[in-house]
């Protein structure tokens, strides 16, 4: 495998938790720290790379949650309302760090992005995904108890779990191509995009209350702009067979098929592995889940889990 040509187009997609880390205070000079770490690797790639970068907002917008319940004369914001939010914020401290680093002339724009979503999804009737801080078992019964919410392990403590609808289309789509076709670093889709939903057949849309997984749509959004790579840049730097265990091993190069056939941990790195591998089959072009440290390593196969239609099986590091 040898670097990509420059002047590709790759996508990056920022996990959450590369930007406010497992067991780290969710305050603004710690956020601020992570995305300086996290812009600084980002302006490598843009020297030699066009760019579109999405991040998460799980733990953002799991805060904003329960923030927002401290002010009980209002009624809670919905979710859709609160991703927007977290998109903006993230997005502007992405934004102007990136551009700090990048050359006079190199400009990034973040863009809000809506995210189509189907009502009817079954993700509706079975949250998932794992949003905000992590609660000890005696806090999160509480919670669930008081507020009806749907607590599920992750780590070593329990988090508030949400809807997560598949992706559908990627509403922005004509403004991140005009975007980058001006040369910018474009931040968007953050948090999987704000989800929203018709009415009805040829309704309007309208928000919805859910997270969509930000790998499923970043990988939605790199099929649709025909991203050469996307990177999936995370708190680990593998895909691990036997996670967790004393024979861990690392994969460093799969098939979609192999990797698609182990056995991972539904909400956390299962939906990176099936965003990885709907990109690969839907393009041919490759991915790769790494560690945000290794960003250049993972463009070349030297780190991270590559993951391409021209793999046969599993490779072990």
């Amino acid at each position: 495998m040898s670097p990509l040509a420059d002047d590709t187009l790759v996508a990056v997609a920022l996990g959450g938790n590369a930007l406010l880390r497992r067991g780290e205070p969710q305050d603004a000079p710690t956020q601020l720290v992570n995305v300086r770490h996290a812009a600084a690797q980002i302006a490598r790639l843009a020297h030699s790379h066009r760019l579109v970068v999405t991040h998460g907002n799980g733990p953002q917008v799991g805060l904003l949650a329960l923030q927002g319940e401290a002010y009980p004369e209002v009624p809670p914001y919905p979710l859709d309302v609160l991703g927007a939010e977290t998109e903006g914020m993230v997005g502007y401290l992405l934004e102007q760090e990136i551009a700090n680093r990048l050359p006079a002339g190199r400009h990034v724009a973040t863009l809000l992005t809506r995210v189509a979503v189907d009502r009817q999804d079954p993700a509706f009737q079975h949250p998932t995904k794992p949003i905000g801080p992590m609660f000890d078992r005696e806090r999160a019964e509480s919670l669930a108890r008081d507020r009806g919410w749907t607590l599920v392990p992750d780590g070593t403590g329990l988090r508030r779990a949400v809807p997560s609808p598949r992706p559908q289309e990627v509403l922005a789509l004509h403004a991140t191509k005009a975007l980058l076709d001006r040369g910018m670093v474009v931040i968007c889709a953050g948090g999987g995009g704000v989800p929203v939903a018709r009415t009805g057949p040829a309704g309007d849309y309208e928000g919805v209350e859910a997270v969509i997984d930000k790998d499923l749509a970043a990988a939605l959004l790199a099929r649709q702009l025909d991203a050469a790579m996307l990177v999936i840049a995370t708190d680990v730097t593998a895909v691990f067979m036997d996670w967790g265990t004393a024979h861990a091993r690392a994969i460093r190069r799969a098939s979609p098929e192999a990797l698609q056939a182990l056995p991972l941990a539904a909400g956390s790195i299962a939906p990176k592995v099936e965003a990885a591998c709907d990109f690969a089959r839907a393009t041919g072009n490759p991915a790769v889940i790494g560690s945000l440290d290794d960003i250049e390593r993972l463009l070349c196969g030297q780190a991270g889990t590559w993951v391409s239609t021209g793999c046969s099986g599993l490779e072990f590091a």
